[in-house]
């Protein structure tokens, strides 16, 4: 992975990533494909329509189903899937954090029944990166403990704790494993934890930074029960522990508000499912705040969603035809209405990346906040 810094805005930042498969500009939100796709989308939306450079996709769910074997007979996830640009892939670690009641974690991984089969199945930091090896992912996530909020000291000790041990045998297990060729190329990400604890935010962003030869450093444990005020207090106060010359990754984040507010806080990439499930529960995300496309009130309006949008739905589509697919159950409105909400997020972080590299983010952000409907 190629890594570097275009420009700086008080904490803001402008890079680029460069994996073996496509050069990613941040700030950069990545679209949520879990099982290989995004839902109600392809590859052809995902390149051409909305020319997203990198999506996510999940390690626990992938070698359920279909099985990262099957996934590695076509080529990994590029082949299987025809998505050309770069994957990054979750490690599993949340998955068994909201299906606690059929895992467990103790030091060496994570003990879980399949929630397809009640299949039982061990997930260990090596076992982790080995499925990601054959889902041939571009930034792989490791194992990590993650804990809902709020939780007792005790218990935000023992996640610290079990997160450094995993990353440190994963590390060491990547460097081992990096020496056959097909493995070269895929990158590694550990994962900082510590709940809203200061304290142990410090431990574990001091022991992880130790641990050198990792390409990037992910916040985890947030978005999981705290506020949105202790979010961005404990963001501000660990990417400031967090290398200066690696991407930075806040996962499972957020609102449009939460990645402006996470961008100034010095955060470059990001993923959350909130635009493709709020578009199939019908609600739209636009330039002036959200709206409710099941609203009466839309039924004879001939005009798009976002005036501001130049989506390929926002193009075609009044937002009369969009509650008529909704109201409807057609099939039609999943694809439109997600292809809408993901341009909106994607452009999102594209105008940010722009005000950065002018130094005029606050002036964004002030812009971004007036235009919402109080």
């Amino acid at each position: 992975m190629d890594f570097k810094i275009d420009n700086t805005d008080a904490n803001a930042r402008a890079c680029t990533i460069q994996t073996a498969h496509s050069i990613i500009r941040t700030p950069v939100f990545m679209p949520v494909g879990t099982v290989g796709s995004v839902k109600a989308l392809d590859a052809y939306d995902m390149t051409t329509l909305l020319d997203s450079k990198i999506i996510l996709a999940n390690t626990y769910h992938m070698y359920l189903r279909p099985g990262d074997n099957v996934v590695k007979s076509f080529g990994g996830l590029h082949g299987f899937t025809t998505y050309e640009k770069s994957f990054l892939t979750d490690s599993g670690g949340f998955q068994a954090f909201s299906l606690s009641s059929i895992s467990k974690a103790d030091k060496n991984g994570i003990k879980f029944k399949s929630h397809i089969d009640g299949s039982l199945h061990y997930f260990t930091p090596e076992k982790v990166l080995d499925i990601e090896y054959n889902l041939n992912s571009d930034i792989m996530m490791i194992l990590d403990d993650l804990i809902a909020l709020p939780a007792t000291k005790e218990r935000v000790k023992l996640s610290v704790e079990r997160t450094y041990e995993w990353a440190k045998r994963s590390i060491e297990y990547h460097n081992k494993m990096k020496r056959f060729e097909e493995n070269s190329k895929q990158n590694i990400f550990a994962i900082i934890q510590g709940g809203t604890d200061k304290e142990y935010r410090k431990i574990s962003a001091e022991k992880l930074v130790g641990l050198e030869d990792f390409d990037g450093y992910a916040i985890g444990g947030l978005s999981v029960g705290e506020s949105n005020k202790e979010m961005y207090d404990i963001v501000s106060y660990t990417t400031a522990l967090m290398p200066k010359n690696k991407p930075r990754y806040l996962m499972g984040v957020g609102t449009p508000e939460d990645l402006i507010e996470n961008i100034e806080r010095g955060v470059d990439m990001f993923d959350c499912v909130m635009p493709t499930r709020n578009a199939r529960n019908g609600t739209l995300f636009t330039s002036y705040g959200k709206i409710n496309i099941k609203s009466s009130k839309y039924k004879l309006l001939d005009e798009s969603i976002d005036k501001e949008c130049d989506c390929y739905t926002c193009k075609r589509y009044s937002l009369g035809y969009m509650h008529h697919l909704f109201k409807a159950k057609e099939i039609t409105y999943y694809r439109l209405a997600s292809l809408h909400n993901l341009h909106y997020y994607l452009h999102l972080l594209k105008e940010a990346r722009d005000a950065i590299m002018e130094n005029k983010f606050l002036k964004f952000k002030k812009n971004f906040y007036n235009k919402r409907v109080k």
